[in-house]
């Protein structure tokens, strides 16, 4: 295993973590036999944010005993009422889950606490103004909570915490169909995004991935934006090779498929280079949102982009997707269908129709 240590603080973090997005999709002995095939491996960085509540006992057996070597990243705002994942930005809710999941979890602190997925403005002033963010701090200063931290997909966002000075680490989606050069395929431009992690390490916070694989899209041709897929390899390499990362957090099912990504450790020069995605160009994604944001703004103040990529990630497997696009405080079905967006789009993307789609998918 490799590993990076962490600006602000003494830790050596490996660079493969552990995502815990799908690991619910098997057994609980399943469950157990793959954190423990990570800490072996060298694994020491455990994201917590769960599709559903079943795994938690499971990584307290695995943990037993070794709690020392894991660093656990989490999340306040995600919560588990009747074992199902859900979002919130209840404080009393949030102490509550956080309280259960110390205990269930058999540890007194988490190593990194979050803000569990922050996307928009208001998000932010709802986190600052309900005392969430305060009780965070005096988590930190009693020991409960070791470092400070959000997971977000919108650079902006991110500069609001990061002009906090408070933050150690950021949970950030990086992969090559989100920053690439040559087209914004993420929230943000390619260049604002690739100041950002600038920025990050600058002022020496640390970045852990998620998405790298793009909810599993860049995998296979028929998903990928680019019509042609990437390797697990060439994906974690990538991510690796931004500023300020620390950490490439893959979401896995199982044994199985933690050693898949484990391979990367024993993959040569030419396994992990992606130069390939030079010959991306834009045409590549004719017709499909590559989440550029060329479209705004939208007259109704939609954001388009943020609407189409957790679509795109729940028509994937992404369980929490769903949960984050419930979130937004507009969403697929307040479009009104003006022809905004699609005039401006350079993909030409047929926004209007896709639209109804995902309204109707979701659920209105």
């Amino acid at each position: 295993m490799e590993y990076r240590k962490l600006p602000h603080g003494p830790e050596r973090i490996s660079v493969i973590g552990l995502g815990m997005g799908s690991i619910h999709e098997g057994d609980e002995a399943e469950i157990e036999k793959t954190v423990r095939l990570a800490l072996d491996a060298g694994i020491n960085y455990f994201d917590m944010a769960a599709s559903e509540g079943k795994p938690y006992a499971c990584y307290a057996r695995a943990l037993d005993g070794r709690r020392q070597a894991a660093y656990l990243q989490m999340h306040f705002g995600a919560v588990y009422d009747g074992g199902k994942y859900g979002w919130t930005r209840d404080l009393s809710k949030i102490k509550q889950t956080f309280e259960n999941q110390l205990k269930t979890l058999h540890t007194e602190y988490a190593d990194f606490g979050f803000v569990h997925c922050i996307d928009e403005e208001d998000d932010y002033h709802k986190i600052m103004s309900s005392g969430i963010w305060d009780y965070m701090k005096s988590l930190k200063e009693d020991g409960a909570v070791r470092h400070l931290g959000l997971s977000s997909h919108d650079p902006g966002i991110v500069r609001r915490f990061l002009d906090t000075g408070l933050v150690d680490m950021i949970m950030f989606s990086i992969n090559p169909a989100y920053d690439y050069s040559t087209g914004a395929y993420g929230i943000g431009t390619a260049a604002d995004r690739s100041s950002l992690y600038r920025e990050c390490e600058k002022a020496g916070v640390g970045l852990s991935v998620m998405k790298p694989f793009g909810g599993g899209q860049l995998l296979q041709a028929a998903t990928s934006p680019f019509r042609q897929p990437l390797t697990r390899v060439q994906c974690i390499q990538y991510a690796l090779d931004r500023p300020a990362v620390l950490t490439v957090l893959p979401g896995v099912r199982n044994s199985a498929d933690l050693l898949e990504v484990l391979a990367y450790l024993d993959a040569g020069e030419k396994a992990r280079d992606y130069s390939v995605i030079s010959a991306f160009t834009p045409q590549n994604a004719e017709g499909i949102c590559v989440y550029c944001n060329h479209c705004q703004p939208c007259p109704q103040g939609l954001n388009v982009g943020l609407i189409n990529k957790y679509y795109d990630l729940a028509l994937a497997g992404d369980v929490l997707a769903k949960g984050h696009y419930g979130k937004l405080r507009l969403k697929a079905d307040s479009c009104v269908q003006c022809g905004h967006c699609e005039s401006r789009c350079p993909f030409h993307v047929k926004q209007e129709a896709r639209m109804q789609k995902i309204a109707a998918y979701f659920g209105g």
